[in-house]
């Protein structure tokens, strides 16, 4: 039931904004939570973080913590942490780090903290913002309007199995793959499989929603020498389920769906520049002039959306 939305500008502008509009028109199809996933203006060096703390009373010694990991792999913070609070028992933060010695590393010591403190995305250019409510009420709380940025996914949740906690919410950050990050509508009934071959080859999951699997699965496809595009085809048969996702690198967005087709998807594409969403209505809130929709109802259905010229990395 959950709805999903990409859109991808010619330059950077109010991605934010539109994303948004993309969720308020699908937030029928669940509000329990909402996420956006923002590609800004990406950084030469340098990485920001998006994520969250699950009890705001322990803020100090979270913090202290996470410096001292963070600084214990060469890295040190760019700007003063940002600290979101509310009502809620949690927190959410932004923080600019410099450059770790070794990424993957530094990632694997600060999710050591992870029952405290989770980091949710990583990037050059990517930003994670999710929270409990509909899209207004998230936008709101986080400033997602005034998001700048090439691209971006948005996804409305009706939760099925999982919690209904931020960190159960999509987007899904393709941990420890920087700048990697997916929205799903589905369900991948294979789950505890292939969770199972990843995490004897290393890679570590936060949540036990199946579409963080998805997102590491591709990742590790494309680590391995797929192209995105032979990763997305390799998944429809590889991966059990019934599914429709969208999966964002810096490059543009890649979607797959499934053999029985049951999951929509639908796109306007004008000008070098996209919305798509589950739903038709929700595109033309962005295209509100008279054009064409694409409707991708076929089965095993595969495809990529580059930003400008991007040409997607192996």
């Amino acid at each position: 039931m959950c709805g999903i939305a990409g859109r991808i500008l010619n330059s950077p502008g109010n991605v934010g904004r539109d994303l948004v509009a993309l969720m308020e028109a699908q937030e029928h199809r669940g509000a329990d939570s909402t996420g956006f996933a923002i590609y800004t203006i990406p950084r030469d060096t340098g990485y920001v973080l998006r994520g969250m703390g699950f009890d705001k009373t322990n803020l100090d010694a979270d913090m202290a913590d996470f410096t001292r990991v963070l600084r214990d792999t060469g890295s040190d913070f760019l700007t003063e942490p940002q600290i979101l609070q509310d009502t809620s028992a949690y927190y959410c933060f932004r923080i600019e780090i410099s450059d770790p010695k070794d990424l993957s590393a530094w990632i694997a010591d600060a999710d050591t903290l992870s029952n405290r403190i989770e980091i949710q995305s990583c990037g050059r250019s990517l930003e994670i913002i999710k929270d409990v409510g509909g899209a207004s009420q998230v936008a709101d709380k986080h400033g997602v309007r005034d998001l700048i940025g090439t691209h971006g996914l948005g996804h409305a949740r009706l939760a099925t199995e999982s919690s209904v906690l931020p960190n159960a919410s999509h987007p899904f950050w393709a941990r420890p793959f920087s700048d990697v990050a997916i929205v799903h509508n589905g369900q991948i009934t294979d789950y505890f499989t292939w969770r199972n071959r990843l995490e004897r080859q290393g890679y570590q999951f936060l949540t036990s929603n199946d579409s963080e699997l998805i997102a590491i699965w591709v990742s590790d496809q494309m680590k391995n020498g797929l192209t995105m595009d032979q990763a997305l085809r390799k998944s429809i048969t590889s991966i059990d389920g019934v599914f429709t996702y969208m999966i964002a690198v810096p490059e543009g967005i890649g979607f797959a769906k499934d053999r029985f087709a049951m999951k929509p998807i639908v796109a306007i594409e004008q000008n070098g520049e996209l919305a798509a969403a589950t739903e038709e209505q929700a595109v033309r809130r962005v295209f509100a002039d008279e054009c064409d929709v694409i409707n991708y109802d076929g089965p095993s259905l595969t495809g990529i959306w580059t930003v400008g010229n991007s040409e997607l990395a192996a």
